[in-house]
């Protein structure tokens, strides 16, 4: 695709231990024409090594928030700030494999294009400037919008892989002209949300096999310290999309599913932080206050108790085995060699 000049948006918060692996590998992709670090508040030293990181070609810009404003705010700033027409959104604790931006150019025709993740236990990320991935082949699909939803439901003990943590580059032009930023409401889910805001309005969202992101799985990352009413925004934002009058049945039907999936979560959410604050009783008036709440908390609590009961007398694994790395999608056949 001719135009490839790429931004790398990182929006970062007390990354400083990771944050120069994340800034080198994106330096070094030859079509990577702006690098711009957004330090949303943080109170370590993330401005000074990311600064340190610079390689001197001119391309990287540090943007500094004295008050945390979210993953949302920092990269619709960046994308302000930024000129080149395409984007590409890199957290701070992860890193591109090199040659990620040759690959996902390589043909025409898209508006966002995104390829496969290698999850890598913290445990077992060492120099990662020396890891790779598998050669597989490219195996170009495109995504629709029931596609995309269906693929961000979750399921109970199965490792995570939901769509909305790809990270795809995306077209400029598309956003502009469909007035699309990310939703600044939302501190969890709010690259699913834009995701599936710009599948409605008609983008063509390519995926392939190939392998350019590294991601780094650590228990304390902030996707993983969501508050309840994170929950509730996100579930809310589906109603938003529901709104569409665009939208067909069909894409209808698997957007309230994914909707009443996050509404239950939240409920049962709710519930047990209405326990800890208040106590059971309030949490039971809580329950029993509508079917809606009272179903998805009865089934939440009794699979968690039937999970304990079986993890106690050893028919459940107490800890549920992750292998060092993994794929976000299923990895096709190994390319040929040329």
């Amino acid at each position: 695709m001719t135009g490839s000049q790429v931004c790398v948006i990182i929006a970062a918060r007390n990354a400083a231990r990771t944050i120069p692996a994340a800034i080198a590998s994106a330096l070094r992709e030859p079509e990577v024409t702006e690098v711009v670090v957004v330090d949303d508040a943080s109170t370590d030293d993330t401005v000074k090594v990311a600064q340190a990181a610079d390689d001197g070609s001119g391309r990287l810009c540090i943007i500094r928030f004295d008050v945390n404003r979210g993953p949302s705010f920092a990269r619709n700033a960046a994308i302000a700030r930024s000129k080149s027409p395409f984007i590409s959104v890199l957290d701070a604790d992860d890193f591109f494999l090199a040659g990620r931006f040759r690959e996902l150019f390589a043909g025409a025709n898209w508006d966002f294009a995104a390829d496969n993740i290698m999850l890598i236990r913290d445990d077992a990320a060492t120099d990662v400037s020396k890891i790779v991935a598998p050669r597989f082949s490219a195996d170009p699909e495109f995504l629709n919008f029931e596609r995309f939803i269906e693929g961000n439901i979750s399921r109970r003990r199965v490792q995570r892989g939901e769509l909305g943590f790809l990270k795809p580059v995306i077209s400029r032009a598309f956003l502009d002209r469909h007035g699309l930023r990310y939703d600044e409401n939302l501190r969890l889910g709010e690259d699913y949300e834009l995701y599936a805001r710009a599948v409605a309005c008609g983008a063509r969202f390519k995926v392939i096999r190939s392998c350019g992101y590294g991601a780094i799985v650590r228990g304390d990352s902030l996707s993983g310290r969501h508050k309840t009413q994170d929950l509730k925004r996100l579930a809310d934002a589906d109603l938003a999309l529901l709104a569409i009058d665009t939208l067909p049945e069909a894409s209808k039907a698997v957007l309230r599913r994914h909707e009443r999936h996050v509404r239950d979560k939240y409920r049962l959410r709710n519930f047990l932080d209405v326990k800890a604050e208040r106590g059971l009783a309030s949490a039971a008036a809580y329950a029993l206050a509508s079917q809606s709440n009272l179903v998805p908390i009865v089934r939440g609590v009794a699979a968690d108790k039937l999970e304990a009961l079986f993890r106690h007398f050893g028919f459940v694994s107490k800890h549920q085995h992750v292998p060092p790395r993994r794929f976000l999608m299923a990895a096709t056949s190994p390319a040929s060699e040329t």
